[in-house]
């Protein structure tokens, strides 16, 4: 058995960890619907939706294929969730709630950037 690559061994990394968010989207949905805007119709639907996103996701990654296409789809996502949920939470509430939306916008952009990478980077070659 070869030797994996730094680069492959992250891209599993970053796969499990995106269907680990599926899993907790899908099992537990019923907590996690206050996060949907009010807004939107749907309610529960969105957080199911995004679950399976996460999901698709990381099988894409973790089988190497349409890693691309799910990782741009994946970043798009969570600019989506950056504007939608992070961005609307700063502005109102009380200071502690701002900093939480605050840390879980950064999270998201960290995840933006290396869904990006992860993307990016499926078509090149290994290389040790």
């Amino acid at each position: 058995m070869g030797k994996i690559s730094k680069h492959r061994l992250a891209c599993i990394v970053f796969a499990i960890i995106m269907g680990i968010f599926g899993i907790f989207h899908l099992f537990n949905a019923s907590s996690m619907v206050n996060v949907v805007p009010k807004w939107l119709p749907g309610g529960i639907l969105w957080v199911y939706v995004t679950g399976v996103g996460f999901i698709l996701a990381a099988i894409a990654i973790l089988i190497n294929v349409q890693t691309k296409l799910a990782c741009y789809l994946l970043a798009v996502m969570l600019l989506i969730f950056i504007g939608t949920i992070h961005v609307p939470a700063m502005m109102g509430g009380d200071p502690i709630s701002r900093q939480l939306a605050m840390l879980m916008m950064l999270k998201d952009v960290g995840l933006v950037m290396a869904a990006f990478l992860v993307g990016y980077n499926s078509d090149k070659p290994d290389e040790e």
